[in-house]
């Protein structure tokens, strides 16, 4: 950025106005005529200004007057400033001395002291006071012009100051002499008036003369007027001029005649001396007819330079034939240029002679029939139409083989190739053989090597390479992208936009996507070379360049699309093989999904995402490619958790609907438990006939593991090729599969809890009891066994899979328990002292059992049921003995529920 200019010093630092100053600073201007501002105390004085260097100016200071800046104004800095000031003042002017600027005459220079005035010494003036300077030599110590800014000591100027004068030349004369000088000065006026008069009467005579003249000459002039009127001067003006129109009137005839025979000489002499411009209509004619231009151009030329000013009716008749027939060749030559398909070698040699004859034509009378503005621009227009049309043409033909049903036999047959294809390999070969020779037209035109009359058109041009190129990129986007309804859609804008027919509608197949795409995309890459090695402009190129983006981008869609549908199946190859060591109860499915995504990331690398000439990464950060990546990684990943929640939910006909509730004391069919003991719980785990709460545990364990390791050690796949990992998506799979964790695990909570609730009650009630009617005992009662040892049924289950899931299973069922205990404990009318007793010893063996697993809500349950019993005086230390002795005996199953998971 130019800095402003700053002024920082002045020399001289003072002066009357034009003295010659030297100006320093900075910036002032790279040259002369950066400089287009100067002025000094207000005053412009930019046309007196020099210009020397970028610290150095000299010019000269105007009509200005008191202290101001010097501010100087530069083309590229603008108004500057300065740290200095220049003081200007007038000083004395006579008749006799330069100025460098004009200067008012002031009344008192000629009428101060009379006539006197006039004189070269009148100017040198003595004391008006009639004083001696003596003592007053020393100059006043102060400047004057601070006391006085708008004064002067100078008695001849308007602003006379008195204390100027005396301070100046009288500072150190007494006050009585000032009063002495004062009466002289009075006296020395009176004097002057009485002298103006007596000059007056001592020359009566001469002024009496000067009259007399000035009468006499009156009389002359009215004189005159009388005798020639009031205008003389026209009369005689009016008679000049018919002495002129007679002149020329007499020699008229004689110049006109001779001319015309000077004429006719010379037109005889041309006819006798040139000969071969008769024969010339006939001659451009046959030349024209073999196509041997050249001879037509340098014969006209020859003809033009010998004829073309020539004023021989004659010649200029045979001229005008000669014009007709080079109309007529222009005419031809304007519509070979047109005529597509030729080469551009024998395009140019053609415009290159109707520009020729064009140039040489102007100014003839039949120029006006044939205007060819540009003969070069035609020739582009038309390969250029050409270029469009052939486009066009090759998405006709093969958009209709599509609607008639080729395409359905390319995806039966793989060897068959696609009629998608084979208009993209039509087109990219059309682009690079056709738009290389509408470029090098295009150059010679404006390179000069085919520049006619009219100025070229540059941005015309640019606007037909960027339109073809545009719709190269619209015919190929239309038949390749436009499968998704996104791409559909923006196709089909564009299309009605640009009035294109729209592709057929049918969608490939992925398979069909992942095969032909990555070929699409080489033929494309190759055709974008041949562009490049043109020296297109980058504007052009980027249009390419983004279509080869945008097809790069797909071919990753579409892989990842084919990953994902892959994901979705693979509920069908689920084994329930508990193969994962690094966490308990996990099977190989998350392994199953890593193999796919390997291959889809190495297959995309292989197909569009290693970049080319010109290209750039297709994953850089906040990029299309970069969201479309993680868009699709988190399909997969959400379509990975819809797997796993199918095979979830997904039970079979021979699968219970709820879990039995496991009850002896009511009843419950011990056959049932020996069926299942002889068939369920003897089923391998690779067997996929498993039981459905298995299969959910299972289930539960892989939420958990892909939670925790699987899906955030997915980032290493994309880190070992070198690609941003989609940090985003794994979040949001992470929150996925947690939601699904907590729908899961409350689906099996619910499973398994309502049975087991649901046998308390009964159990307890079995027979008729009443806790009011209970007699000393010193055991558990059998509804409290029984809970415990359905707790620890489901305590086994959970941990035979996944011993993680222990204390997020265990603990809402320990909480539903409790609950359930102290709802029944609560609702109890009456305890006798052995009810009581009773009871407390139950709920006491229970909530120490499950301590481990009773979260503080199930704790508040206990706490609530035991103070639902009525308490029993001096009974507390029998009652602890009561629970110790009770838990030695069930023992085992404390020691189950007392295993702390992992």
């Amino acid at each position: 950025m130019v800095k402003s200019p700053v002024v920082t010093g002045i020399s001289p630092k003072e002066g009357p106005p034009g003295t010659r100053v030297t100006i320093r600073g900075e910036f002032l201007g790279n040259k002369a005529t950066d400089l287009i501002g100067l002025t000094i105390c207000g005053c412009d004085c930019l046309l007196s200004a020099e210009w020397k260097s970028d610290k150095k100016i000299i010019a000269r200071t105007g009509a200005a007057k008191g202290k101001g800046d010097i501010i100087v104004t530069t083309r590229g800095g603008g108004t500057g400033m300065c740290t200095v000031q220049f003081r200007a003042y007038y000083e004395t002017i006579g008749p006799m001395k330069e100025s460098a600027v004009w200067i008012e005459e002031s009344p008192m220079q000629s009428l101060a002291w009379g006539r006197r005035s006039l004189a070269p010494t009148g100017y040198t003036q003595e004391d008006p006071l009639g004083l001696s300077n003596e003592g007053n030599e020393k100059k006043f110590p102060e400047d004057l012009r601070d006391l006085f800014p708008d004064g002067s000591g100078d008695l001849s100027q308007e602003n006379f100051t008195p204390g100027w004068f005396l301070l100046e030349n009288h500072h150190a004369t007494s006050f009585e002499d000032l009063k002495a000088g004062l009466s002289y000065l009075r006296r020395r006026v009176e004097s002057q008036k009485e002298g103006q008069l007596s000059f007056l009467k001592s020359n009566a005579g001469s002024v009496i003369d000067q009259l007399d003249t000035l009468m006499t000459l009156r009389d002359r002039i009215t004189q005159d007027n009388k005798v020639h009127g009031k205008e003389p001067v026209r009369q005689l003006d009016v008679t000049i001029r018919g002495s002129i129109d007679a002149s020329h009137e007499l020699f008229k005839d004689v110049l006109v005649r001779k001319e015309k025979a000077d004429a006719t000489r010379a037109a005889l002499s041309a006819m006798s001396r040139h000969k071969f411009l008769f024969c010339l209509p006939n001659t451009v004619e046959k030349a024209a007819a073999k196509n041997e231009f050249d001879i037509v151009v340098n014969d006209y030329a020859r003809v033009k330079n010998l004829f073309g000013k020539t004023e021989v009716p004659i010649f200029r008749k045979v001229l005008e034939e000669v014009d007709i027939k080079i109309l007529a060749i222009r005419q031809q030559l304007h519509g070979k240029i047109r005529e597509m398909p030729q080469g551009v070698e024998q395009q140019k040699k053609m415009i290159k002679a109707l520009i020729s004859l064009e140039a040489q034509q102007a100014g003839t009378s039949v120029a006006g029939k044939l205007k060819i503005d540009d003969p070069a621009w035609d020739a582009i227009e038309a390969r250029a139409k050409h270029l469009e049309e052939t486009f066009l043409k090759a998405y006709e033909q093969y958009s209709g083989k599509e609607s008639h049903g080729s395409e359905s036999k390319s995806r039966t047959d793989p060897a068959v190739t696609p009629v998608r294809v084979q208009f993209c390999e039509e087109m990219t070969e059309i682009a690079a053989s056709q738009f290389p020779d509408l470029w090098r037209l295009g150059q010679a035109h404006f390179n000069g090597e085919l520049r006619g009359a009219s100025p070229p058109k540059p941005g015309n041009f640019k606007r037909i390479i960027l339109t073809a190129i545009e719709q190269f990129c619209s015919y190929l986007r239309s038949a390749l992208l436009a499968t998704s309804s996104a791409h559909r859609s923006l196709v089909a804008a564009v299309s009605a936009v640009k009035g294109l027919p729209a592709w057929p509608s049918s969608s490939p197949s992925l398979n069909f996507l992942i095969t032909w795409l990555p070929h699409c995309l080489r033929y494309v890459r190759v055709s974008y070379a041949t562009l490049i090695r043109l020296d297109l402009p980058n504007e052009a190129l980027d249009i390419v360049l983004k279509f080869i983006d945008e097809l790069r981008l797909y071919c990753m869609s579409t892989i990842l699309k084919k990953a994902n549908e892959r994901v979705k199946k693979l509920h069908e190859k689920e084994q329930w093989e508990l193969s994962v060591t690094e966490f308990a109860g996990a099977t190989s499915l998350p392994a199953k999904l890593q193999e796919i995504l390997v291959e889809a990331i190495d297959d995309a690398q292989l197909a569009c995402l290693t970049p080319e000439v010109r290209e750039g990464p297709l994953l850089e950060p906040q990029s299309d490619g970069q969201r479309e990546l993680s868009k699709r990684f988190q399909e997969i990943l959400t379509s990975f958790c819809t797997v796993i929640e199918t095979l979830a939910l997904q039970r079979s006909d021979e699968d219970p609907q709820q879990a039995p509730m496991l009850s002896q004391l009511i009843g419950f069919p011990a056959a049932l438990l020996q069926q299942q003991m002889s068939t369920g719980d003897k089923r391998e785990w690779a067997n996929p006939a498993i039981t459905w709460e298995q299969r959910l545990l299972c289930c539960l364990s892989n939420c958990i593991y892909c939670n925790r390791i699987f899906f955030p050690k997915l980032g290493s796949l994309f880190t070992r090729h070198s690609f941003p990992v989609p940090t985003l998506a794994i979040e949001n799979s992470r929150s996925t599969i947690n939601g699904l964790f907590a729908s899961l695990l409350e689906m099996y909570v619910e499973h398994k809890s309502d049975p087991l609730v649901g046998t308390i009650e009964p159990s307890m009630y079995l027979g008729r009891f009443q806790w009011d009617q209970v007699g000393p005992s010193e055991k558990l009662s059998p509804y409290a066994h029984e809970c415990l040892d359905n707790l620890v049924s489901v305590y086994s289950e959970i941990f035979a899979i996944s011993p993680s899931l222990l204390r997020p299973i265990l603990e809402p069922i320990v909480q539903t328990v409790a609950e359930e205990l102290a709802r029944l404990m609560t609702c109890v009318q009456k305890f006798n002292v052995n009810g009581a007793l009773q009871a407390t010893v139950d709920i006491n063996v229970i909530r120490d059992a499950v301590r481990v697993y009773s979260n503080e809500t199930a704790k508040s349950f206990f706490v609530e049921a035991l103070d639902a019993i009525p308490s029993v005086p001096e009974s507390e230390q029998r009652t602890l003995e009561t629970v110790k002795t009770i838990k030695n005996n069930i023992r085992l199953q404390i020691m189950c529920l007392q295993v702390v998971d992992p």
